[in-house]
């Protein structure tokens, strides 16, 4: 299942998948004009020289281009897989044998290979840290004290690991800064809302090729990747419903035209369940009793704790794989509940991930962010700090600029009236 390199050390698939990779990683990079204009000035400037960098994210094809542009950058990086279905052996393959990027993973890796590739990370000695989730900083703190001084900060582009920021901070044990990527302009409105919107029905049509026009579709959580999704399946024609626990969250989705219940009254209904909540165990065992028979269930959060896997075989008889990345499971009482890909998210278990136009913002951020931390090294208090204002502008205006699309600017006498108080009307 390994393969060793004569240059570097490595663990991926098969090197003999590099072509197809390096195919596939050049046509993403069609559609990531903003990280190739970054790339091109960090081949000039060299921001990252005499930095180790480990990134911890999907191996795709998008962040195939990222990684490439830190290198480009002069980082000494290496790249381990965040989550073990997400992995494009291909993509992986690629990385080290065209790029001499050591790359660690393996798609379908289990969980002893995934905590074996954090150390390996962690052996790295890394000066910056790009997470997914937040697993590398957080194994960073609690096993390897000892690093903490090689630190000079980590980017985190999930909800899942924001929240595990926040309350590391809060404990205490957060002593450098993290870079909120998650929290940006043209990352979350754009990759939460229309890249996981997109591709989370992508993984559950290749993975069921179910017609969702007519069905009852319940989307647990209304955050950015909530409302993607619930948009893209009424686009779809799916009966939207949805759940929430904020009851801002909750009246928005009312006021966008979603119908808002409470889970033990959804569960019934739900034809089909997609959990974007970035917490644990919002579908659970009582939800399980009361689903129709053949209800498909399917996680879009970035960890698989979102579905009570572990109540839902308690209560079967019999599991069984009815598809690739689909599982039956038939319950005691005689119906059963399909499981897709594992409770994993779905949208790069079964198919590839966000589409390469969402990404190239989400990842421009990523490699800014390194450089931020960089530039300011030493002088970042420890804690969250969001992407500067400036940068997630520029990110827009190259966006903007390479789709060919113009926007107005203000006139001197605008901006005069908007920065003084005593213009009146």
């Amino acid at each position: 299942m390994t393969a060793t390199s004569p240059r570097l050390k490595h663990e991926v698939k098969d090197l003999a998948l590099a072509p197809l990779g390096r195919q596939r990683i050049e046509w993403a990079g069609r559609e990531m004009p903003v990280l190739r204009q970054i790339r091109d000035r960090f081949a000039q400037e060299k921001p990252f020289a005499g930095i180790r960098l480990v990134a911890c994210c999907h191996v795709t094809t998008e962040t195939a281009n990222l990684a490439i542009a830190l290198k480009a950058g002069g980082a000494d990086a290496l790249l381990i897989a965040s989550n073990p279905l997400s992995t494009q052996d291909d993509v992986a393959a690629c990385l080290v044998a065209d790029y001499d990027i050591p790359v660690f993973a393996i798609k379908g890796e289990d969980n002893e290979t995934y905590n074996r590739h954090v150390q390996i990370a962690l052996d790295h000695r890394p000066n910056i840290i790009i997470d997914d989730g937040c697993d590398v900083v957080a194994t960073l703190v609690q096993q390897r004290q000892h690093q903490l001084a090689d630190i000079i900060g980590t980017t985190e582009e999930t909800t899942t690991g924001i929240v595990r920021l926040r309350a590391m901070f809060k404990d205490g044990v957060l002593t450098f800064p993290a870079v909120n990527v998650n929290d940006a302009d043209t990352k979350h409105f754009f990759d939460n809302r229309y890249g996981t919107g997109q591709s989370t029905l992508d993984g559950i049509i290749r993975a069921t090729n179910i017609l969702l026009a007519g069905k009852t579709l319940v989307v647990v959580g209304y955050g950015w990747c909530g409302k993607g999704t619930a948009l893209r399946a009424r686009g779809l024609g799916a009966n939207v419903i949805v759940t929430e626990i904020d009851p801002i969250r909750a009246i928005e989705a009312v006021m966008d035209g979603f119908r808002v219940l409470p889970m033990a009254e959804a569960a019934p209904l739900g034809d089909l369940f997609v959990t974007v909540t970035g917490n644990k165990h919002v579908i659970r065992g009582e939800h399980f009793d009361v689903m129709k028979d053949g209800a498909i269930v399917c996680n879009s959060g970035h960890f698989d704790i979102e579905i009570d896997l572990k109540a839902l075989g308690t209560k079967a008889k019999e599991v069984k794989t009815v598809r690739p990345f689909t599982q039956e499971y038939r319950l005691q009482s005689g119906k059963s509940v399909v499981v897709l890909g594992e409770g994993r998210l779905i949208n790069l278990a079964a198919a590839e991930g966000h589409p390469s136009a969402v990404m190239d913002m989400s990842f421009a951020n990523q490699a800014l962010g390194c450089e931020y931390l960089v530039k300011n090294k030493g002088q970042l208090e420890p804690g969250l700090h969001s992407i500067p204002t400036d940068v997630d502008q520029e990110i827009a205006r190259l966006k903007l600029q390479a789709m060919g699309i113009q926007i107005d600017t203000l006139t001197p006498d605008q901006i005069e009236y908007i920065n003084s108080w005593t213009s009146g009307t």
